[in-house]
């Protein structure tokens, strides 16, 4: 059994899209997988399977959600390793020690390619930072993440890739939650 973490895009934000987190919990259990653990409202869930393809996992748990709930939810899974490499490379980890909120991590669901991030540039005024290293974009808002331009939706749009953000307190919680699995 492997431990994954699977990070559900939009669920109870502003009403839309509502899953309890005790419904999702029994949804992931039903759907067969073990010690299956929530971590806030925004859909967090800590969970093992035996199954070892991200990606059919990822399938598998939106095509539950569209069945008992009627809509769509980006799904975006990592294993341990993955998210302790997501820690690791962490290029504003100077930042993380003074603001434990910070930076954000937008979590990609594939691989963007190279031309389109490549055309990625900052809007004029806006004073964030980002870096993308591999799957993930670490992101130093400067201001709050929910006024800045740089978000998930800015770089969906820009590299045409489903993706989901998380801020540095919630990334190093899940961690936390992953590593007690084991």
């Amino acid at each position: 059994m492997s431990i994954y973490i699977s990070l559900l895009r939009g669920i109870n934000v502003g009403g839309q899209k509502k899953i309890l987190m005790a419904d999702l919990k029994a949804l992931y259990e039903s759907a067969g997988f073990k010690n299956v653990t929530t971590y806030v409202q925004s859909g967090n869930v800590v969970f093992e399977s035996p199954e070892k393809s991200c990606a059919e996992l990822e399938k598998k748990i939106e095509n539950a959600i569209l069945k008992k709930y009627g809509f769509e939810v980006s799904t975006i899974i990592r294993d341990t390793n993955s998210f302790k490499k997501v820690i690791g490379n962490n290029p504003y980890s100077d930042i993380s020690k003074k603001d434990p909120v910070l930076p954000y991590v937008i979590f990609l669901k594939d691989l963007p390619g190279s031309s389109s991030i490549k055309d990625i540039e900052i809007p004029k005024g806006e004073k964030g930072e980002f870096k993308i290293i591999g799957s993930e974009i670490y992101l130093n808002p400067v201001s709050s993440y929910g006024r800045t331009k740089l978000n998930n939706v800015f770089f969906e749009k820009k590299l045409k890739v489903s993706s989901t953000a998380r801020n540095w307190k919630t990334v190093m919680a899940l961690f936390k939650v992953a590593a007690g699995q084991t």
